[in-house]
């Protein structure tokens, strides 16, 4: 657990001013549940919390990030991408976008965008790119569609297609700020051929501590979590052509029975996902 990397390994970074250590972050939680060491004594409490009360919730964090490693390798060996907009990148852990990515196409280009201040010191630090690729970073809020799109076709060329990869982020959309037009006006942005991958936190009648963990994180911690059903995920890709097997847990997106289960089909969390592409 870290006391504070931002200010100890970049002492004259402005990032230093927007850290908040007095409450809980879910960027920093999610790295303390993947095992990883940037996080508070704070973080640290609350991710306990949320474990007493939803148990899984680790297997969760491991499953979304499982998912991003298969999406990622799909959409470089099968569909042919070389561009990555990884919006809401969260701390650095290993298997990151562009380590996939660039394993297996060394030319590919990521954009990460993130507007946690702990994350963009890390992320400036921490990923890097091969000589035939390139990365970049931007200090931004999802909300700003144009001005992430605006920083992004500075590394990127947006003629071409992208992969637009929504991780965990679009549950910090609250219905009354037009997720759905959020996202639509990211991928309208993108031309045919392009694909969007998205994972988000699940509500339904079965998962009665799912719903205890988030309304504990909402009066404790932030940002502040939108669950919606699976139909409501399904809705952002409205208009793409969802790549089997559909909207589902991000333990049955494709999984390597292998490796994951080999004794039958893994079980479910209550994080869903999706890759859809755009004709």
């Amino acid at each position: 657990m870290t006391d504070n990397p931002a200010a100890s390994d970049f002492p004259s970074s402005p990032l230093n001013s927007r850290i908040v250590t007095a409450r809980p972050h879910t960027a920093r939680i999610w790295n303390y549940w993947l095992g990883g060491g940037d996080y508070y004594e704070v973080d640290r409490e609350a991710g306990d919390e949320i474990r007493r009360l939803h148990p899984r919730i680790g297997e969760y964090a491991r499953a979304d990030r499982l998912f991003l490693g298969r999406a990622v390798r799909h959409l470089v060996a099968e569909a042919g991408i070389r561009q990555f907009l990884d919006i809401g990148t969260g701390l650095p852990t290993a298997e990151n976008t562009h380590e996939v990515a660039q394993r297996l196409a060394p030319e590919s280009r990521i954009v990460y965008v993130d507007n946690d201040p702990l994350v963009l010191v890390h992320a400036r630090a921490l990923l890097t790119s091969t000589p035939e690729g390139r990365t970049d970073h931007v200090d931004e809020d999802l909300r700003n569609v144009d001005s992430i799109l605006e920083h992004a076709a500075r590394t990127l060329d947006l003629s071409r297609p992208v992969a637009l990869m929504l991780l965990g982020v679009v549950i910090f959309i609250e219905d009354d700020e037009d997720p759905y037009g959020i996202v639509r006006r990211l991928v309208d942005a993108l031309p045919a051929g392009s694909h969007l991958a998205l994972s988000h936190t699940i509500t339904g009648p079965a998962l009665p501590d799912v719903d205890a963990a988030v309304e504990w994180w909402n009066a404790h911690g932030t940002p502040r979590i939108t669950q919606r059903t699976p139909a409501a995920v399904a809705r952002f890709f409205d208009g793409l052509e969802l790549l089997d097997p559909g909207v589902v847990s991000c333990s049955r997106w494709r999984p390597d029975f292998s490796v994951v289960c080999p004794s039958g089909e893994p079980a479910e969390v209550a994080m869903y996902c999706g890759v859809g592409g755009k004709r």
